[in-house]
């Protein structure tokens, strides 16, 4: 008899597969020619070219994105002739499957267990090695084109998988056109970040925590005189509003909090204002959250604010936009004691995981809810005036984003975070626990409970913003770009004087 067939692939196996490497045909490298930069590249008034700045990222979360545009706008700020250009290597000239970054990030983050098994896989020094020799040898030659058809004065990279290639083709094109074209890398990761970030032959590489900076000395092999501990950048205004309130605690932040209250229509100004945020897809248990935290509030006879941020979580907006409190009022879940028990269990069994506690505060008290307890709620889609709600905040509850995190931290905003991405992420959780200005619980009651204790003890709150505060750098992206500078415009002037270079060649022109 015939032996029989092998088994068919599993259909779930083979659709995991798909949607972690779509098909080859779906995604080639672009044609098109480069993207103009942010403005025409026009002398100024004294016939001097503007600096031509190159950031490298990718939509693999908003924090890539949203570090280059802090970045540009200081740029701008401190250097007006300036001209930038966002360029995602990988989507753009990339051969496949890293081409395909972009799709398999958005599929795998929604997964954390398939994020986890392949985060610590690549997270290894074979992959790295094995990653870093076909990228040169598959795509290096396409990557290399584009970058100079940008002609970039500096190049800076935002993205870890955007080092290696991008560092050689900056060797090879300096070389080429005799001139040094300086690279540098911007970590956006807080307390892990992953090993195809650190490229020792960069400029410099600035990290946020002394735990990257530990990082990239041990797994990258990086000298201590190329990495610049500074902090994450965020955008402009968190560091504006810092100035203006100065100590959340003090009489003066109060005063302006308040005033930021009024700003944003929140009702009574004088109560408490829970932010929750579940990030860009607006995912996760964000109902069951809202839901306790307003049952919460009504049990213990807290009034105040509950602002929900749902990113693209249409239906939940509307189910909470639409729903009556007063008439169908939020209930704790059932099942907490269990889940609770769960967690416990899971906590202990997580080597390496401490979970240190705010604890030695006041428990909740446990009358019965109170009908005349105002909680309002106020659900929003994407909100473009972060810095403004963040300051009107008494607690943040989030995911373990790092820029979220490092927002919060610039204003002095405490911070429970809910859920990380494995690997990626979970050092995050542990740069707030130590730093003293927040807690991570995953459980919908639990953090309920934690938020409410929280906002019903002023000291405690006070003692968790001024650790907040400490752990901020609401300046980080101008000291970043104070040092790119120096350098860039230093290589600028060495290659304008030198005869033959292509900058000295445009300038002529």
């Amino acid at each position: 008899t015939p032996p029989s067939p092998l088994p068919s692939t599993p259909p779930l196996s083979r659709n995991i597969f798909k949607n972690i490497f779509p098909s080859r045909s779906t995604f080639q490298p672009s044609n098109d020619p480069a993207p103009p930069y942010s403005k025409p590249t026009l002398k100024d008034k004294d016939g001097e070219p503007p600096l031509k700045v190159l950031f490298l990222s990718a939509d693999t979360g908003g924090g890539h994105r949203a570090s280059s545009e802090s970045l540009a706008s200081q740029f701008l700020l401190q250097h007006p002739n300036t001209v930038y250009a966002l360029y995602d290597c990988w989507t753009d000239d990339g051969c496949y499957p890293y081409n395909c970054l972009v799709p398999s990030y958005k599929y795998m983050s929604s997964r954390p267990k398939i994020w986890k098994f392949l985060y610590h896989l690549s997270n290894t020094p074979p992959y790295c090695a094995f990653m870093n020799w076909h990228s040169q040898l598959t795509c290096k030659s396409r990557i290399k084109s584009r970058i100079s058809s940008y002609s970039p004065d500096v190049i800076v990279s935002v993205h870890p998988t955007m080092t290696n290639v991008p560092q050689k083709v900056a060797m090879e094109l300096g070389d080429e056109e005799g001139r040094k074209i300086p690279i540098f890398t911007v970590v956006t990761d807080l307390g892990s970040g992953h090993a195809t970030w650190f490229a020792r032959r960069i400029d410099k590489i600035f990290v946020a925590s002394e735990r990257m900076e530990r990082l990239a000395k041990v797994r990258g092999w990086v000298r201590r005189d190329k990495i610049v501990k500074c902090g994450l950048p965020i955008r402009k205004e968190f560091g504006d509003k810092k100035k203006v309130m100065g100590e959340r605690g003090s009489e003066g932040g109060k005063e302006y909090q308040r005033f930021m209250r009024q700003c944003l229509s929140i009702k009574n100004v004088d109560d408490p204002v829970i932010l929750i945020m579940g990030g860009g897809e607006g995912v996760g248990s964000l109902g069951e959250i809202v839901e306790n935290t307003v049952a919460e509030m009504k049990r213990t006879g807290t009034n105040g604010t509950v602002a929900v941020v749902c990113g693209r979580n249409d239906e939940l907006r509307k189910q909470l936009s639409s729903r009556d409190w007063e008439a169908n009022p939020a209930k704790l879940s059932s099942d907490h004691s269990r889940v609770r028990k769960r967690d416990r269990i899971k906590a202990f069994l997580r080597l390496g995981r401490r979970r240190r506690r705010l604890a030695d505060s006041p428990s909740s008290p446990s009358n019965p809810s109170d009908p005349s307890t105002q909680v309002d709620v106020i659900p929003m889609a994407f909100v473009q005036n972060m810095a403004e709600w963040m300051v009107a905040a008494s607690v943040l509850v989030t995911k373990a984003g790092p820029g979220t995190i490092a927002e919060a931290a610039a204003i002095g905003l405490p911070v429970l975070l809910t859920s990380f991405l494995p690997g990626q992420e979970a050092g995050n959780v542990d740069v707030v626990l130590d730093g003293g200005f927040g807690d991570y619980l995953s459980d919908p009651t639990d953090i309920a409970e934690t938020v409410t204790t929280w906002v019903n003890d002023e000291n405690m709150m006070k003692i968790m913003s001024r650790n907040a505060e400490n752990a901020g750098a609401p300046d980080a992206a101008r000291s970043i770009v104070e040092v790119v500078l120096e350098t860039a415009l230093e290589a600028k002037s060495n290659a304008v004087s030198t005869p033959g270079s292509k900058s000295a060649s445009s300038v002529s022109a």
